[in-house]
């Protein structure tokens, strides 16, 4: 029912702190991921045993070779080492299975909490004011709803299971080493050489895959809103400003990925250095030792297979902690959804308040109360055009079951006064007030029983015609649904394959801009508010058609307050008053017949329209 403007170009209006959206900081992200892990302890519970016990069957295997070393060594029998070698193979056999079942756990696991983190990240979207939203952009929203929730996705399903296999098996081999000889198990230590290296990774990554998240946020905003406007674009020629744009973007993006896959440059080598310094520590040590008769073969040959096997491990917990810095970045971003506002408040105080409670006044009556309202785009974010006023000084009181038009030049403040009148943004100074309750301050489901906001942008929803209808009114029946459309002359939808079961959009029937825009029209109907706020609805409608629907609502909307906001001065010539607005004020207020009177502005437009 309600709609906001894309504006071409935008990369989203920066919120204060720097971030179009606010991120989550680590504390808040360790906290998140606690939850989500507690909330399915049992399955986490059960794959960490699970991987304990498959990593203690690993170990048998480089053991009982370096028993079957000696035991050729010593002139042992053909039956003792085969008796050896089967132990091994039914080791082995139950190392996998285990390890296989400890996986199979762990995607089960990582399946159910990225099914909650995107049902979360749905909600807490769903849950922005409009306003947030649009300063947002839908690159940063979108880009946080695939990319990086994909990337969480990817850390929860594969990640923790296999960086738990990996651990389990790690610690178990460093602990075999030193029982099988304290001074060998000294020199296994060395792998963690590489911890300086690993430490210098970390340090730089968060950040760096920060950058890389937010620029390609502002990518894929960038690409959204030009491939949204392509017809503009070319209609004014401004191809060329637009590629130069869209190839700055990318070139910022790509300076993002190259510092990234620098630090993995670092990193990588240096890690791979460390695998081999334990192993050359053992066998130069056991070699020694070996020597003067302090330790057998065997128990080298086993530690060093030991020390050999930990490369594994740890290679894929490395790949991890790397993929997991991206994935932490990522998840961060997701998470920063929920300390976004949750109220509507001035553009000067959008800072996340994730514990701000709406306020539980309610409207005494539906007046609707306007008082010396002022109003800038971007107050607050530190933009030099925060402080070019939109608005200045604006009183005017809409009484209930009132038709009111607002007219005035293009630029003259009237979708910004219908923004501010529906709740979407709140004034910069003065109050806008329904029943003596700031409209900004209601809660939205309270807000939607008050005022709706019908723009000129229209939406069509994947789904059934019914789907698209009863986003207003999810009780509505059959015949509700049916008397909404039949009320905007919506009279195609009768004529449809399946009725209000046919599907809409791809794959389906897709309605063209002026049955897209009947669609929003009835969902207005459906959600029966006390004001209606029209912003140029029906704009691309034609004539005949925008005639014939403006008066099924105006039969429909009887009783009901109605603010419309429109060039088509036929409008306001069927209005109770007609309010004009002249760069950013009321200069006129009355009905027509007055204003046509008093030969001032309206009567201006009045006759350049009608002539």
């Amino acid at each position: 029912m309600t709609a906001t403007a894309t504006r071409p170009g935008r990369s989203g209006d920066a919120l204060p702190g720097g971030a179009a959206l606010p991120v989550a900081d680590p504390a808040t992200t360790r906290r998140a991921a606690l939850r989500l892990i507690r909330r399915d302890g049992r399955a986490v519970t059960l794959m960490l045993a699970l991987n304990a016990l498959a990593a203690g069957a690993g170990l048998a295997g480089p053991w009982l070779l370096g028993r079957i070393v000696d035991t050729v060594r010593s002139g042992g029998g053909v039956h003792t080492v085969d008796r050896l070698a089967l132990v091994i193979l039914a080791c082995g056999l139950a190392q996998l299975l285990l390890a296989r079942y400890a996986r199979y756990v762990g995607h089960r696991f990582g399946e159910r909490t990225v099914a909650r983190v995107r049902e979360q990240y749905v909600d807490r979207a769903l849950a922005l004011p409009a306003a947030v939203a649009e300063r947002a952009g839908t690159g940063d929203l979108t880009a946080r709803g695939t990319s990086d929730v994909t990337s969480v996705a990817r850390a929860l399903r594969d990640a923790v299971p296999e960086v738990c296999v990996a651990a389990a098996q790690a610690l178990f081999l460093l602990g075999a080493v030193v029982v099988l000889d304290p001074l060998l198990g000294l020199c296994g230590l060395g792998v963690f050489s590489g911890v300086f290296a690993v430490r210098w990774y970390l340090r730089r990554a968060h950040g760096a895959y920060l950058a890389e998240g937010a620029a390609t946020s502002a990518l894929a905003e960038l690409l959204a809103a030009t491939a949204a406007g392509a017809r503009t674009v070319e209609a004014l020629g401004l191809q060329e400003r637009r590629t130069a744009a869209s190839e700055q973007a990318v070139g910022h993006c790509r300076r993002t990925r190259t510092r990234t896959l620098f630090l993995r440059s670092v990193l990588l080598p240096a890690v791979d250095v460390a695998y081999v310094v334990p192993v050359v520590g053992v066998l130069l040590v056991g070699g020694a030792l070996h020597g003067r008769g302090g330790i057998s073969l065997g128990v080298i040959i086993t530690a060093a297979l030991y020390l050999r096997q930990l490369s594994d491990p740890l290679a894929t917990i490395l790949f991890w902690a790397e993929q997991l810095q991206s994935s932490g970045a990522a998840f961060a971003r997701v998470e920063g959804l929920g300390q976004a506002p949750r109220t509507r408040t001035a553009p000067a105080a959008l800072l996340p308040h994730p514990s701000a409670e709406p306020s539980p006044a309610l409207p005494a009556d539906d007046r609707i109360e306007v008082t010396a309202v002022h109003y800038a785009y971007g107050a607050g974010s530190g933009s030099p055009a925060a402080d070019r006023e939109v608005l200045h000084g604006v009183d005017l009181s809409v009484r209930p079951g009132e038709r009111l038009a607002v007219v005035g030049p293009s630029g003259a403040g009237k979708s910004t006064l219908g923004r501010l009148l529906a709740g979407i943004d709140a004034p910069r100074h003065g109050s806008v007030t329904v029943g003596g309750v700031p409209v900004a301050a209601l809660d939205p489901a309270a807000l939607r029983r008050q005022v709706v906001l019908v723009t000129q942008e229209h939406h069509v929803f994947l789904g059934t015609l019914r789907d698209n209808l009863q986003i207003a009114a999810p009780g509505a029946g059959d015949a509700a649904l049916r008397a909404a459309l039949a009320a905007v002359g919506a009279d195609w939808a009768a004529e449809l394959p399946a009725g209000l079961d046919t599907e809409l959009g791809a794959g389906g029937h897709r309605p063209d801009g002026s049955r897209s825009q009947q669609l929003a029209l009835a969902r207005v109907v459906l959600a029966d508010p006390h004001t209606v706020i029209l912003d140029e609805a029906t704009a691309l409608l034609d004539p005949r058609t925008a005639r014939h629907t403006e008066r099924a609502l105006a039969a429909v909307l009887t009783g009901r307050t109605v603010i419309a906001i429109a060039h088509r001065l036929h409008t306001a010539h069927d209005a109770d008053r007609v309010a004009v607005m002249e760069e950013g004020r009321l200069t006129e207020l009355g009905t027509h017949d007055d204003l046509v009177a008093a030969n001032g502005a309206y009567a201006a437009l009045w006759n350049s329209w009608h002539s």
